[in-house]
């Protein structure tokens, strides 16, 4: 089979996964009302982001199922939106549809926490021109402009700075320099605001300031508690692991993971086995992949069928023509599909049949997964069988 027929098969196949996935790991939709919504936005400091939808709709039913599942939109769009999703020809959302009238289904909306409309898109969307459409919104909602007018006129006010810091964090812009600048005229960094400009600074693991947070750590922690700091860590290191991504450079690569270890040692060995096999899955190293798979496995995943299929399919999309991740691959398709029991674990494992030219093991494992629908869902059933008529 040839490299360019395989990449269609797994394209293919990992399509089918997604939209037959029963455990969503996308978008997390907040389902209060607007108002609460409208708070939740104040309170968070964050846009809103607004699925305006009709039953009726087929783009509609297809971002829902295919673009709003998807994993790496969730991790976007939760991190950076306060998510709600409105049937606009619902009664009980007439008084959001009278303020917000759509001409058109889908209609994708980014509205601040003052009720104003910041940016506004229409029709179906894949999960990457989602994300650009949201990285636009928070573009547009950004003060980072006002502030760096500020910044250019001499205003070195600690808390301008502070949240000059903030805009730019939240608009994907550096802000390491301001950080460094203002901390180096402090003798005292720990004051409770500067504690907390050291957590809002600290943006890339190979760096002073993430050296202060660990320094600091449990100072910050006692003021705003444990979970921010790890969450910040996390972040840090990830934008540092992306640096050694960019630039292939394995020592910025251990520097990420060492910040890790230090910040949160129990967090260490599956952020490692992690970032690791996402590395090496660029850099092509297929060696190094299966080995930190198997780690990542071990540390993080260990017996979790949800986290099992979702490695396997980590370990298809990256090697789908070597014999060793994919043999790896089928093993733990099978563990997952056996302990899991989920009808999505048995098509992965089908999938991986097919591409390894096994079809009558495929074909027996997608009629397992339609046994494990049972009466459940005839528009499942029916995408399966489409499945199983391309094995000829």
């Amino acid at each position: 089979m040839s490299y360019m027929m395989k990449s269609i098969l797994v394209a293919a196949f990992t399509s089918l996964i997604c939209s037959i996935t029963m455990q969503a790991q996308g978008i997390e939709f907040f389902h209060g009302t607007w108002s609460e919504g409208l708070a939740k936005a104040k309170a968070e400091d964050k846009l809103i982001f607004v699925d305006a939808f009709a039953s009726w709709c087929g783009p509609c039913k297809r971002m829902a199922s295919q673009t709003f599942t998807h994993q790496k939109a969730g991790e976007f769009y939760n991190s950076n939106f306060v998510c709600m999703k409105f049937d606009m020809e619902k009664a009980e959302n007439a008084e959001f549809a009278g303020k917000y009238p759509v001409g058109s289904y889908p209609t994708l909306m980014f509205i601040d926490a003052d009720g104003k409309i910041v940016y506004k898109g229409v029709g179906f969307q894949e999960v990457d021109p989602l994300i650009e459409m949201g990285k636009k919104a928070m573009g547009k909602a950004s003060k980072a402009q006002d502030y760096e007018k500020g910044y250019a006129e001499g205003n070195r006010d600690p808390k301008f700075l502070y949240e000059y810091v903030r805009a730019l964090n939240r608009n994907g812009q550096p802000s390491l320099k301001i950080t460094n600048e203002y901390l180096n005229t402090q003798s005292d960094l720990s004051t409770e605001f500067n504690l907390r400009f050291i957590l809002e600074g600290a943006v890339e693991a190979d760096s002073r300031v993430f050296d202060l947070l660990v320094k600091n750590k449990a100072k910050i922690i006692a003021l705003v508690g444990e979970e921010p700091v790890k969450t910040r860590s996390e972040l840090a290191c990830r934008n540092t692991v992306s640096k050694a991504t960019e630039f292939k450079n394995d020592a910025l690569l251990k520097e990420a993971k060492d910040k890790m270890k230090a910040a949160f040692p129990e967090r260490g060995a599956a952020f490692a086995s992690e970032v690791d096999m996402r590395y090496y899955a660029t850099t092509k190293d297929v060696k190094n992949f299966l080995k930190s798979a198997q780690a990542y496995r071990k540390n993080e995943v260990k017996n979790n069928s949800a986290q099992l299929h979702e490695l396997t399919i980590s370990l298809i999309r990256a090697f789908p023509d070597d014999k060793k991740v994919m043999d790896q691959a089928e093993k733990w398709a099978k563990d997952a599909a056996e302990n899991g029991g989920l009808a999505e674990y048995y098509m992965t494992l089908a999938g991986i049949y097919k591409l390894k030219g096994e079809k009558d093991k495929a074909r027996a494992t997608a009629k397992k997964a339609i046994e494990v629908i049972g009466e459940k869902d005839n528009g499942l059933k029916a995408k399966i069988d489409n499945f199983i008529n391309t094995l000829g």
